[in-house]
C-alpha cells in the first residue's frame, strides 16, 4: 500500500506539473487578428512569419481587403487587433472617433504602376495615353470608392485628362489584390495595381509593369492603429512595435515601399 501511496503521490506531482506548464503557456501565449489593405498582401505575409519565428507562443492571422471596406467594418466593431490602411485617413478617422488604443502610425508610401502579363502586352513600353488605344478592350482598376489604390489611378487617369475617354473600358476589383488577378488570369489585358504586387513572385515572373509617376496623383500615404479592443493585447503592442525592426523594414523596401523617414515626410 506505501509503494502504492508513493506512487500516487508521483504521479499526481507529474500531472500537476503538466497542468500548471500548459496553464502558463496559454496565460503568454496571445491571438492578433490583423486587417490589413491589399496590397499588404505578399509583404505582410513574410513580416507575419518573421514575427511568429521571434515570437513563437502568439497566435497571428491576417485578412485582406480593401481600406474603405475595413474601415466600415471596424466601426461597426469587427473583431480586428490591428487595422493597416493604404489611406492613412482611414485610421485617423477611427483615432479621432475615440476606436483606438493610440495614435495613428505611419509605416510607408505605395506606388501604383502599369501591370499586364507578357503574353498581353509589354508593359514597359506602356504610358498612360496607350489605354485608350482601341486594342485595349479592358483595364482593372480597384473600386475609387472604397480603395485608396483605385483612387489614386483615377486621380491619375484624370489628371492626364484620359478619364472620359478610358472609363467605359475599366473593371473594377473590389480591392487591389483582386484587381490584380482580374488582369493575371486575362479579365483584363491591363491594369493599375501596387507596385507591392508587381514586384511579388507571382506577378513579376509573369509580367511585367511601368511606374507611374507620382506627381500625377495624391500621396499614398499609409498609416495604421491598435484597435481599442486590443488596448491590453500585449501581443499587439509587440507587433505594432516590430513593424520598426530592421527585418520588417527590408521586407517593405523589397515591395516597393517607402518608408515615411525616407520619403522626407
Amino acid at each position: 500500500m506505501q509503494r502504492i501511496s508513493v506512487f500516487l503521490k508521483k504521479y499526481n506531482q507529474v500531472l500537476l506539473g503538466i497542468l500548471l506548464a500548459v496553464l502558463s503557456s496559454e496565460s503568454f501565449a496571445e491571438k492578433i487578428n490583423i486587417a490589413a489593405a491589399a496590397d499588404l498582401k505578399f509583404a505582410m505575409d513574410e513580416i507575419v512569419t518573421q514575427f511568429k519565428k521571434a515570437n513563437p507562443a502568439d497566435d497571428v492571422e491576417v485578412i485582406y481587403g480593401s481600406s474603405g471596406k475595413i474601415f466600415t467594418q471596424i466601426q461597426n466593431q469587427a473583431p480586428y487587433d490591428l487595422y493597416f490602411s493604404a489611406d492613412i485617413s482611414y485610421p485617423e478617422k477611427l483615432e479621432a472617433a475615440g476606436l483606438t488604443a493610440g495614435p495613428t502610425k505611419p509605416y510607408a508610401f505605395g506606388r501604383i504602376v502599369l501591370w499586364s502579363p507578357k503574353t498581353q502586352l509589354d508593359a514597359t513600353q506602356l504610358r498612360l495615353e496607350d489605354l485608350t488605344r482601341a486594342e485595349i478592350k479592358r483595364i482593372a482598376i480597384a473600386n475609387p470608392k472604397h480603395a485608396p489604390y483605385g483612387k489614386r489611378a483615377e486621380e491619375a487617369l484624370r489628371s492626364k485628362k484620359l478619364w472620359d475617354s478610358v472609363e467605359p473600358k475599366l473593371v473594377y476589383g473590389e480591392n487591389i489584390a483582386q484587381t490584380a488577378q482580374f488582369v493575371h488570369t486575362g479579365n483584363a489585358q491591363v491594369g493599375i495595381i501596387a507596385l507591392s504586387l508587381a514586384l511579388s513572385d507571382a506577378l513579376s515572373k509573369q509580367g511585367n509593369y511601368w511606374l507611374i509617376p507620382d506627381t500625377l496623383h495624391s500621396p499614398l500615404k499609409q498609416g495604421f492603429v491598435i484597435t481599442k479592443r486590443a488596448e491590453a493585447n500585449q501581443a499587439a503592442k509587440k507587433f505594432s512595435n516590430y513593424m520598426a525592426s530592421t527585418e520588417a523594414r527590408k521586407i517593405m523596401v523589397r515591395y516597393g515601399f517607402t518608408l515615411p523617414d525616407e520619403a522626407g515626410q
